[in-house]
């Protein structure tokens, strides 16, 4: 007899693991199903985020940004540092501890939870079945009373640029490499390329960005992205907007990438090549024939707001389904899809209030509308900005790049987006999400105490200069 549930979540990224540990909370018969192999051969749950993507990323980048203030920025505090070297092995050793103990956290956390942990490949048949096709071979089948769909995503693949060994990687390559590269090539100037792209300038490779679009960061804030672009291309990256690349050759150990931009075609030679052009959901493995579920042109699953596909009884969240592709958004899904299978009243996720985050250094965060949003909404609104510059905290830290910027409603004065480039940007962001999720005004911020000296009076001064005010910089004009 097949094995029964209340719940069975197929993939245990974000989104997966934190709706299976919420439903097993909530009194539900819960399993979930995960496909990942590490590289000694055994399941690891946490999807791409935690193996390969946001987790071992940002140990990169801490890695890497502590060996580049070493060299360049260490001696403005007095401190003299000779023959500083890095040793790649052991950082990526590093990282690699970090993820098996966070993979490893989460087996824990389904253990002490309830949620039974099921190895293999799941893919949803009719009435609410789910098949499970084991790494020997075999398959199961399981009943469930309600489906989570939560398969996530998986790096965008172009025909000009096919995988080729270690030379021409993806974003999960990019994570192993062995040795520093001379020179390195990044098509896609996104968020995953930015970062990647940061982690290997710092420890020396010549970067040259290759990006297709001519705006740069066109979903930022444009005034954000601007001073973003110029501190980037300071530090190192070589960024080219408007290129499409058409092709690439592997010649030995290097790669010829030909492109073509305004004026004509031209190439490049590269040791390495890293692709990172966006991702698109893993859906068409997960679905068996007539399982009723419906996907858009996109190959997005479809669902509601509340995340219900077109089968009653299945959901589907995070990577897999519209909005932005991020692990916070996902989990929040997960949470709320839990809830409503549970029976319990939950709240409608609010779209408008996910932060998003560039990890370089200086980080870049927002949330809510920008600027260019705005006008093109015909929102009539104010601006508030402030920089790091006149911030005490950032220039104790020696790291006064960027501002704080606050859009508000010129007649509610409610927060309408707050826009970070600066140190702890992404820490910073969630006094934003916070204020606009209980639909604070500018004003609210101005007569909230912040403690000094902290990063985080840029975002009451900001709010200030939303009508005017000035105590730390000259007063800004007015707008007309």
């Amino acid at each position: 007899m097949a094995q029964q549930f209340d719940v069975v979540v197929i993939g245990s990224g974000p989104a997966g693991y934190i709706a299976a540990i919420k439903s097993a909370q909530l009194g539900q018969k819960t399993a979930c199903i995960e496909k990942w192999v590490d590289k000694e051969g055994k399941t690891s749950l946490g999807g791409t985020c935690l193996n390969v993507g946001c987790i071992p990323s940002k140990a990169l980048l801490e890695s890497s940004e502590k060996y580049h203030e070493a060299l360049a920025s260490l001696g403005d505090h007095g401190i003299s540092l000779k023959d500083v070297k890095i040793d790649v092995k052991a950082m990526m050793a590093r990282k690699d501890k970090i993820v098996k103990n966070l993979t490893g956290g989460i087996a824990g956390l389904f253990k002490a939870n309830g949620v039974t942990s099921i190895e293999g490949t799941g893919k949803l048949l009719e009435n609410k079945q789910v098949e499970v096709a084991k790494h020997d071979g075999s398959t199961e089948v399981l009943e469930a009373k309600n489906v989570i769909i939560a398969t996530g995503s998986v790096p965008v693949e172009i025909p000009p640029t096919p995988m080729h060994e270690d030379i021409v990687v993806d974003s999960t390559g990019a994570l192993e490499f062995t040795e520093v590269p001379k020179r390195l090539g990044v098509i896609g100037a996104g968020v995953i390329g930015l970062e990647l792209g940061s982690v290997w300038a710092r420890l020396g490779s010549d970067v040259v960005v290759i990006e297709a679009q001519d705006k740069f960061l066109p979903t930022a804030d444009q005034a954000i992205a601007k001073a973003a672009q110029k501190v980037f291309e300071k530090q190192g990256l070589d960024i080219r907007l408007g290129c499409r690349v058409t092709g690439s050759e592997v010649k030995g150990k290097q790669v010829v990438v030909t492109y073509q931009d305004s004026e004509g075609d031209k190439q490049e030679t590269f040791d390495k090549l890293i692709v990172c052009v966006g991702r698109r959901p893993v859906t068409d493995a997960c679905l068996g024939e007539g399982c009723g579920v419906t996907l858009d042109e996109r190959r997005f699953i479809f669902v509601d707001d509340q995340c219900r596909t077109t089968v009653p009884g299945v959901y589907a969240i995070g990577d897999v389904v519209r909005g932005p592709m991020l692990a916070h958004k996902g989990m929040e899904e997960g949470v709320m899809v839990a809830e409503i299978i549970a029976g319990h009243e939950t709240a409608q996720m609010n779209y408008e209030t996910i932060p998003n985050v560039i990890y370089t250094h200086p980080e870049i965060a927002w949330v809510g509308k920008t600027e260019e949003q705005l006008k093109a909404d015909g929102v009539d609104y104010k601006v508030g900005k402030m920089p790091f510059a006149a911030v005490g905290r950032a220039m104790a830290a020696n790291d006064t790049t960027g501002m704080v910027k606050i859009l508000a409603d010129k007649e509610t004065d409610r927060i309408l987006g707050m826009h970070v480039f600066g140190l702890s940007a992404s820490e910073i962001v969630a006094q934003g999400v916070i204020s606009m999720e209980f639909m604070a005004s500018a004003e609210d911020l101005q007569l909230t105490c912040f403690a000094h000296p902290t990063l985080s009076e840029a975002v009451h001064d900001a709010a200030l200069a939303v009508d005017n005010i000035a105590l730390h910089i000259a007063n800004p004009k007015k707008r007309n």
